[in-house]
């Protein structure tokens, strides 16, 4: 088939080029050549100086730094790794998908989304399971309050991240079609049945066990607060907005682009009718700015966290750049769980 330089120009002759069926092959232009990129710069726009500024606090205005404190740096850290590439994906769509980056920065661009993914998931199960011990049995876990395990922990998470997403640069690649230079995702990768197995693998080890883990450790705290000895209400209503936050971004960003990539590989391998694979597809491009949407999600999660991460921004945000002191006249005689609630 011969594409001319018009038909390039007109978006509606593009034909999908990432793994289609050929008896199915219109897609969905206007989500790729608008939604994906409309909704990437939003989310940029947002989260990029949001984390810059997280980063700040957590770095100069935070000390003495706290478990909590550590893990929120980390993930802080790797939201704007992340963050930082997304202007390549934004231009690649909104050009149509022609990537000009070269192959290297593909599989680089490509990787980054796996790496800030899995290792966010993997930050906030941290940080999920350290409040519930120090919540729900804060006597027996007493020790892993200590910022040396915190420590260990996160850098168990640098590591197990990379090790878990870096078979995606084998599985992904650019190629040439219709005289555009594609970067290819994942589940358009084709060795399919590696492909397969590694995302089954992927999401099942790397994202359902750690839902289930979150999903069980908040509820396990909620009734601990609810049945356990007197504590403020103040703290329990803020253990709720966390579980809460926690659970949306599980949920909501994380959820739908793991069950539509599972779905997108597997219609792929046994194909369905064109209306289904037209649904799913456009369901899988939908999810993945919601995935995404999870570095924007976590700076909710940073002022819920506690109200020392809300002064230390009103501290910068006058350039007071002195060492928070603890306001006068404030009551400092907590209850355990209440303690616990501050870590």
């Amino acid at each position: 088939m011969n594409t001319t330089n018009d038909d390039l120009a007109n978006p509606t002759t593009w034909q999908d080029t990432e793994g289609d069926f050929p008896n199915c092959t219109d897609v969905e232009v206007g989500l790729k050549t608008l939604y994906l990129p409309i909704t990437y710069s939003i989310i940029f726009l947002v989260g990029f100086p949001g984390n810059v500024i997280a980063i700040c606090v957590y770095s100069f205005k935070m000390r003495p730094w706290k478990s909590s404190t550590i893990i929120m740096l980390n993930l802080a850290l790797t939201d704007l790794l992340y963050l930082a590439s997304l202007p390549f994906l934004i231009h690649y769509y909104a050009s149509g998908e022609h990537w000009i980056f070269g192959g290297f920065m593909c599989k680089f661009i490509r990787f980054g989304f796996h790496f800030n993914l899995y290792s966010s998931i993997l930050f906030l199960t941290c940080f999920s399971a350290f409040r519930y011990a120090v919540v729900v049995h804060p006597m027996k876990f007493f020790h892993i309050q200590r910022k040396r395990w915190t420590a260990v922990a996160c850098a168990a998470v640098w590591v197990i991240s990379l090790a878990a997403v870096s078979p995606v640069n084998f599985l992904i690649s650019s190629k040439k079609a219709q005289n555009r230079s594609l970067c290819l995702d994942l589940t358009s990768s084709e060795n399919l049945g590696t492909t397969r197995w590694y995302n089954w693998l992927l999401t099942g080890l790397a994202f359902f066990l750690p839902l289930l883990t979150v999903t069980l450790c908040y509820t396990l705290i909620i009734c601990t607060l609810a049945t356990g000895p007197p504590t403020r209400a103040c703290y329990k209503q803020k253990a709720r907005r966390l579980a809460v936050v926690l659970l949306v971004v599980f949920y909501v960003c994380f959820l739908p682009f793991h069950v539509f990539r599972v779905a997108r590989v597997e219609l792929r391998l046994h194909p369905a009718s064109c209306r289904m694979e037209k649904q799913i597809h456009a369901a899988y491009i939908i999810s993945r700015p919601l995935a995404a949407l999870n570095t924007c999600g976590n700076l909710l999660l940073y002022v819920v966290i506690g109200g020392n991460f809300q002064r230390a921004m009103l501290s910068l945000s006058r350039c007071k750049w002195s060492k928070y002191v603890q306001q006068p006249g404030r009551n400092n005689y907590l209850t355990k769980p209440e303690i616990a609630l501050r870590l």
